[in-house]
């Protein structure tokens, strides 16, 4: 059956070697549509963001853009600015039939942490090709925050995928007429789209925006941080703010999302024609994710803004991005938020985990 494969097919697919490790995958990094990738023991600091290119091997595409290597085990700071590539303790035999999409995880993208798979022989970014057998690598590279990291620490994360399960939008449409995906009209075009919240009840408060020099952020480290030794408070009182060119924003959905249990989603850019700015698509939309199933009534979902070119005005209402919605190939038998550690159930207006909230 064709869709995204769910918690137990992962597994299905970790016990028969399709997907390996160098340390046995534990049960916490399978998701109800996802698995999370670990950081291996070295990172290699390149001169440049690549790609291995057709017929091409990561490792000695290494060789041409390496600069020095870090060892990671004992921890070590990524430095803002700079470009690593870190190989994964994950590798894959994909069958024929088989694809795999990656994406980082929340937490990486609210710490503007770009984070990105990359395969030999790879093309595209986050895009494992079917029947690829090889190792992963991850590039990171800190935007706003130097971050320390250790092997093991798990930034991003892998979906696998058979045939097509897009919903095209006529297919999205009956779905929200049998279980509503948000609270209200739903504007569905190559997706659900979603608008930027800048009319918080009782509060002028709006988003967060990174400051530009902190300290470090040891990633291991939950509800440790201040939230103003790192962020400036973003507030509005006409429904407006104006992004600065090369900021980063933390700002909120309108709309309250639901991601029905035999469905999963994935954020996207809406249209570049809309302003300069690029609302990042951090992560994936879990099973559960808002459900009442899962104990959620709806959850906002994040928004990791970065404005380009020019000044631009931000407004209340505004369409920044799009939910695309996909089939599971099975129910997963674990939803998002249902007995399991999940950090945004529920969310509104919220930094990533690491900080404590005012």
């Amino acid at each position: 059956m064709s869709g995204v494969l769910p918690n137990q097919s992962i597994e299905q697919m970790i016990a028969e070697n399709q997907i390996a490790a160098t340390r046995t995958i534990a049960a916490a990094q399978v998701q109800p549509a996802s698995l999370d990738l670990r950081l291996g023991t070295t990172a290699y600091r390149v001169r440049a963001s690549f790609l291995a290119g057709q017929g091409a091997r990561v490792m000695d595409r290494l060789r041409e853009f390496e600069m020095h290597r870090v060892d990671l085990s004992e921890g070590a700071v990524l430095e803002k600015g700079c470009v690593y590539v870190v190989p994964l303790m994950e590798s894959l035999a994909l069958p024929a039939d088989i694809q795999a999409v990656a994406n980082a995880k929340s937490s990486t993208g609210r710490l503007d942490l770009l984070t990105r798979t990359i395969t030999d022989g790879g093309t595209e970014f986050d895009r494992v090709a079917p029947g690829y057998f090889g190792p992963l690598y991850a590039e990171i590279c800190p935007r706003s925050f130097s971050v320390l990291v250790r092997p093991g620490m798990r930034l991003n994360q892998i979906r696998f995928r058979a045939g097509q399960a897009i919903l095209d939008d006529a297919a999205l449409q009956a779905l929200h007429a049998q279980t509503p995906l948000v609270d209200g009209a739903a504007v569905i075009d190559e997706g659900l789209g979603f608008s930027v919240d800048l009319r918080l009840p009782e509060t002028t408060l709006v988003g967060y925006r990174a400051k530009p020099h902190t300290g470090v952020i040891d990633l291991d480290q939950i509800g440790t941080y201040a939230a103003a030794d790192y962020w400036e408070e973003v507030h509005s009182s006409n429904g407006q703010i104006i992004l600065d060119p090369g900021a980063f924003y933390i700002l909120v959905s309108r709309e309250a999302v639901t991601i029905p249990p035999g469905y999963a989603a994935e954020m996207a850019p809406y249209l570049a024609m809309v302003g300069e700015f690029r609302v990042h698509y951090a992560g994936f939309f879990d099973p559960g994710f808002g459900h009442a199933a899962a104990g959620g009534a709806g959850s906002r979902g994040v928004l990791e803004v970065r404005c380009h070119e020019a000044p631009f005005v931000l407004e209340h209402g505004q369409i920044v991005g799009r939910l695309v919605y996909e089939r599971m190939a099975a129910s997963p038998t674990q939803l998002y938020g249902a007995g399991i550690a999940s950090n945004y159930q529920g969310q509104g207006l919220k930094l990533s985990k690491h900080f404590k909230m005012p």
